[in-house]
């Protein structure tokens, strides 16, 4: 009897803990998400505050968004938060990404040495990219196939011109700060995601040799959404912990705690929900 309750008690202990394994593998959710989220504080910021309100662990990959999406394909993650809608709405159109939601937007700028060698300050984004080509400045890309790699090749395709066989042309394969820090080295211009350039100026300080140079064009404008990976093309997907991540991504009070999210007192990054 005494051995059959040591058994009986082993067991229960064993399943006790097998149960709190499977409740926090159950609360924990999978995001592939872009750098400038990362590199601009915005998700360290957010994160205590849904895990607060939720009880859900969230963990992520920072990556290019083209990336992140293959890795969703994979069935690697169960949501993403992303910048490339053209890319988004293929990966959704595809049937491998469901409730696709706008959340918040900032702008792409051009930013380049203060000396401005290619004299592209005050031109319109194709007459600046124009501008660079013809004088052969140098220009570094990320070219990492992520949301802004995917903005700035859509920009040079509709100023018709293809430098990526120029000498000029850099492409760094890396995230967006190792790709301004290049071009700071070089005297090159580049195309940024706003957030990650304040936070990127912020680091250097005075000893920043770049500065915006194009900027407020409409073909600049940066939107990201939320999608949860579809669970008919990936079974395990958590697909009520990714719907909750999105309803909370959408709510009026997140939405005031991106507004509020501010580096050297400038806004990073401007919600619109709904809209």
């Amino acid at each position: 009897m005494k051995f059959s309750f040591k058994a009986l008690s082993l067991s229960a202990v064993m399943l006790l803990a097998c149960c709190a394994q499977s409740a926090q593998a159950a609360d924990t959710l999978m995001m592939a998400t872009t750098t400038s989220t990362q590199d601009t504080g915005l998700l360290e910021y957010l994160n205590p505050v849904f895990k607060k309100e939720t009880g859900i662990d969230l963990k992520w990959v920072a990556v290019g968004t083209g990336k992140a999406l293959e890795i969703a394909r994979n069935c690697d993650a169960d949501v993403l938060l992303v910048h490339a809608p053209a890319a988004e709405i293929e990966f959704v159109n595809a049937g491998y990404g469901i409730d696709r939601r706008q959340i918040m937007y900032n702008d792409f700028v051009i930013v380049g040495p203060k000396t401005d060698p290619a004299k592209v300050a005050g031109k319109t984004t194709a007459e600046a990219l124009k501008a660079i080509y013809d004088a052969k400045a140098g220009f570094v890309s990320r070219g990492d196939q992520s949301g802004t790699h995917q903005a700035e090749i859509a920009l040079w395709k509709a100023s018709n011109l293809s430098p990526d066989k120029e000498s000029f042309y850099i492409s760094a394969g890396q995230g967006m700060m190792a790709t301004l820090t290049i071009a700071a080295e070089k005297g090159a211009y580049a195309m940024t995601d706003r957030g990650t350039w304040i936070k990127f100026a912020s680091k250097q300080g005075n000893d920043n040799p770049l500065e915006i140079v194009v900027q407020g064009d409409k073909a600049l404008f940066n939107q990201y959404s939320v999608i949860t990976v579809n669970p008919a093309k990936c079974p395990d997907v958590k697909k009520d912990l990714a719907l909750k991540f999105e309803d909370w991504w959408v709510k009026p009070e997140t939405q005031a705690l991106i507004a509020d999210y501010k580096l050297e007192g400038k806004q990073l990054f401007f919600p619109n929900a709904g809209k």
